[in-house]
């Protein structure tokens, strides 16, 4: 399934696969790579609300601020709460950004091999063959009960309405 008009690259249209991920919706199950290539599954954090930010590519400046600002965020979390960030970039360009920037609470992952998280929660860019930005809350049960695609690539996820949504989701009202 292809998607158009969702989402712009400075301005340039560009085309979304996969279906049109909704709240409310059962969250599809997925596989990425961490920074050792171990294979990484939504069912791994069962049991736990997962807030999943979506980065392009870790190599850009609003990437790096957007990883970074949910990174320090999750420091405030419960342990019942995972931060993921998924991109493109290779897992070993995951690590080393990881290493440099001092990421030590989100796991950066990789969907560079078999493009599954992109496809199934409908975020890759057929164009460029990158994850759109975007950010998705899916409580313990698997449920998504918050979703936001970022229309201009470029721009930064709205950070306060994420957490204000996790904290009622988690019920711990910001």
């Amino acid at each position: 399934m292809e998607r158009k008009e969702v989402v712009t690259m400075k301005g340039w249209p560009m085309t979304l696969i996969g279906p049109d991920i909704k709240a409310g919706d059962k969250a599809p199950e997925f596989m990425v790579l961490d920074g050792t290539l171990e294979e990484v599954r939504l069912r791994d954090f069962a049991g736990k609300t997962k807030i999943i930010s979506v980065t392009p590519s870790l190599d850009t400046p609003v990437c790096d601020l957007q990883l970074r600002r949910f990174n320090h965020e999750a420091a405030h979390l419960k342990h019942d709460v995972v931060v993921l960030n998924i991109s493109m970039d290779l897992p070993f360009a995951i690590a080393r950004f990881c290493t440099s920037a001092e990421i030590d609470r989100a796991k950066a992952l990789s969907d560079h091999r078999d493009a599954s998280f992109g496809t199934m929660y409908g975020v890759l860019i057929k164009e460029m063959r990158l994850l759109a930005r975007s950010v998705f809350i899916i409580d313990k049960e698997d449920i998504v009960r918050y979703k936001e695609i970022v229309p201009e690539q470029t721009n930064h996820p709205d950070y306060e309405k994420a957490l204000s949504a996790l904290a009622m989701i988690t019920g711990r009202v910001k």
